[in-house]
């Protein structure tokens, strides 16, 4: 890897407690970087894309710590958890199973055993490849700091690359997801340049729910990512589908609507028509998937 430079001198620290940090955060002559898995943060440092004065280890506060589930709640998952542990979590319902497709896919072994989802999202790259799934299963984040506690929408965290609605003194907490409703099914899909330990060029993440009374899709989310400056929603390719029986021509309907909500650039790893296509065809994929796992034939 080119560009790799020595990182300067800074301060550690491994508080123990979520007060701990928040008020080490507070610190107003300090630049400081959270550390959960690193994965990200060490790259950057090497790059020289930052320069913390201050480095705070949190994977010993037990509150980011938190993996819990409960089917009133939900998923509560702390954001320090590292992927190795989410993966290995048995007690989740097969609802969430685009969520652990997703969280599979990030990295090596060895990086998800160090990295996180909270570090994923936090990270914001347009290619993340757990927000998709968290943004159609409906996640909230949970941002603390010393002087108040506040719960956002996923959908509204993510503001640019690299930017999210994190204050400066502020940390993510846990990350929530709500148990969808039954019947649910999902699928999350990319395209990368090679098959393992690279990131996407293109992802879709699919949620379907189907009405109990009809048959009929009584909600659809469709999210995409590396191909808009932040992971966002077709809302409009959801509501091709919502209310309607599913059939091949409305599948390629939402497909298609979806290709055009997408914002792609162009770089070394596709060109922006080439991202477009790949959004048309993954979500024609992802959607056959979810229907298929509810017994819907298409």
């Amino acid at each position: 890897m080119t560009g790799l430079r020595s990182i300067g001198k800074f301060q550690y620290r491994t508080p123990n407690s979520l007060t701990e940090v928040l008020k080490i955060l507070e610190m107003p002559t300090l630049a400081g970087k959270i550390l959960s898995g690193g994965t990200d943060l060490i790259l950057q440092m090497k790059q020289g894309l930052l320069s913390p004065s201050l480095i705070i280890d949190v994977k010993q506060v037990p509150e980011l710590n938190r993996l819990e589930w409960d089917p009133q709640r939900g998923l509560r998952l702390g954001a320090a958890v590292p992927l190795s542990r989410l993966l290995a979590f048995t007690e989740l319902p097969k609802e969430f199973s685009l969520l652990l497709q997703a969280c599979s896919l990030i990295g090596s072994m060895q990086i998800k055993n160090r990295g996180t989802v909270g570090g994923n999202i936090c990270n914001a790259a347009p290619s993340a490849d757990s927000a998709p799934p968290l943004l159609c299963l409906g996640a909230r984040v949970i941002l603390a700091s010393s002087q108040v506690t506040r719960t956002m929408t996923l959908d509204d965290f993510f503001l640019a690359p690299g930017k999210t609605a994190l204050a400066e003194h502020e940390l993510l907490l846990e990350i929530e997801v709500p148990m969808p409703p039954a019947p649910s099914a999902g699928c999350y899909l990319r395209h990368t340049a090679r098959e393992e330990m690279d990131i996407a060029v293109a992802g879709v993440a699919a949620f379907l729910t189907l009405s109990s009374k009809n048959g009929q899709l009584q909600s659809a989310r469709i999210a995409l990512g590396a191909v808009a400056p932040t992971p966002i929603r077709a809302y409009g390719a959801e509501a091709t589908l919502v209310g309607k029986a599913v059939t091949p021509e409305l599948i390629e309907q939402a497909a298609e609507r979806a290709a055009g909500e997408a914002d792609p650039i162009s770089d070394l790893r596709g060109s922006s028509e080439y991202r477009r296509e790949l959004v048309r065809v993954l979500t024609r994929r992802a959607l056959r998937s979810a229907c298929k796992e509810l017994g819907i034939k298409v």
